[in-house]
């Protein structure tokens, strides 16, 4: 089993790069795979790292093993050829040790700013995405001057290296999107919330019309959990009593963002919370839980989000990673 970080965007980037940087190092010790960071472009608020291929740069100069992931690039805000150099750039020098993860985006606000026309986003992230893999891959791109999205003949693989291009994942929830990411053979980037059963049902529909078996795919897919580990029952209880006013607030303020007044939001569910979106409990409970997920899903790579997207401290998140580190990783590896 692969276990990745996720989770510090928005909010939980804030502080000093020192102290940011410094979790990642000690992640890279405690043996984690990798970590995976998000684009936020011309956003509402600012901030610090709208970019997570320079993040990404400047944490693989800083560690030694683990990973960076993209999740996500929002390929119609780039033009694919320089997205595709810097990628190669940064694959490079780090000696193979970048994923990208790639997908269309959800924020109206960066399209209108870029002047993107919403109902061109499909098309350009289909195209980018099969010119960023074939360029990477060191193919021939060639097209005429009268279509943005075609190049002159170039090859992107020209640094003497002889690998694999960097692994490109999908994120998507629509059928289009998922049946785009099977016909390419290009692994998912399963959302945390909402989980990842629907997408799963919804690849499965596709691939069975489709004559297609995703089995494959699946198994080189990532998903994503919140975790909450503690030595006892009662200290994860604890940790958790904290989380589910913040949790209701954050679903409040975005739902929000699509119309829906707040009293027209649900309470929460924390029983089916915990049950669909979380690994909790002792290292014991941890380990079973992650077994069981695996065995269910048939995927072999795991996002841990031990801030709860920001919502739990960088020392609480640090304190979960290193229980789980000594006592859940040699278990689930």
């Amino acid at each position: 089993m692969r276990i990745d970080l996720a989770g510090w965007t928005r909010e939980a980037t804030l502080g000093q790069p020192g102290d940011f940087f410094a979790l990642f190092e000690r992640a890279d010790v405690l043996g984690f795979d990798g970590v995976w960071f998000s684009e936020f472009r011309v956003p509402d608020a600012h901030w610090p790292y709208p970019s997570p291929l320079l993040l990404a740069s400047a944490l693989l100069a800083r560690t030694q093993r683990l990973r960076v992931g993209t999740s996500i690039l929002v390929l119609p805000l780039h033009h694919p050829l320089m997205l595709a150099e810097e990628i190669a750039q940064v694959d490079y020098q780090s000696g193979g040790r970048i994923d990208i993860g790639v997908g269309r985006g959800t924020e109206p606000a960066s399209l209108q700013t870029l002047q993107i026309d919403p109902s061109q986003t499909r098309e350009r992230f289909e195209t980018a995405c099969r010119l960023i893999r074939d360029g990477l891959s060191g193919a021939t791109i060639a097209g005429g001057p009268q279509d943005p999205w075609q190049f002159a003949p170039r090859t992107l693989a020209s640094t003497g290296v002889q690998r694999p291009h960097p692994p490109i994942y999908v994120a998507g929830s629509t059928s289009e999107t998922l049946g785009f990411a099977l016909n390419e053979d290009l692994p998912l980037l399963l959302s945390l919330e909402p989980p990842e059963t629907g997408q799963l049902e919804r690849l499965a529909q596709v691939a069975q019309q489709t004559g297609r078996d995703s089995t494959p795919l699946r198994a080189r897919s990532s998903l994503a959990r919140y975790v909450c580990i503690g030595a006892n029952d009662a200290q994860v209880q604890a940790q958790l009593d904290t989380l589910w006013a913040q949790y209701y607030q954050r679903r409040v303020y975005f739902a929000g963002k699509r119309g829906i007044a707040p009293a027209d939001v649900p309470p929460l569910d924390t029983a089916q919370l915990l049950r669909d979106l979380f690994i909790h409990g002792t290292p014991e409970a941890c380990i079973a839980q992650i077994q069981a997920l695996e065995a269910r899903t048939g995927i072999h790579q795991l996002r841990c989000v031990f801030n709860a997207n920001g919502l739990w401290s960088n020392a609480t998140a640090l304190a979960g990673m290193e229980l789980f580190a000594q006592e859940v990783l040699p278990a689930v590896r």
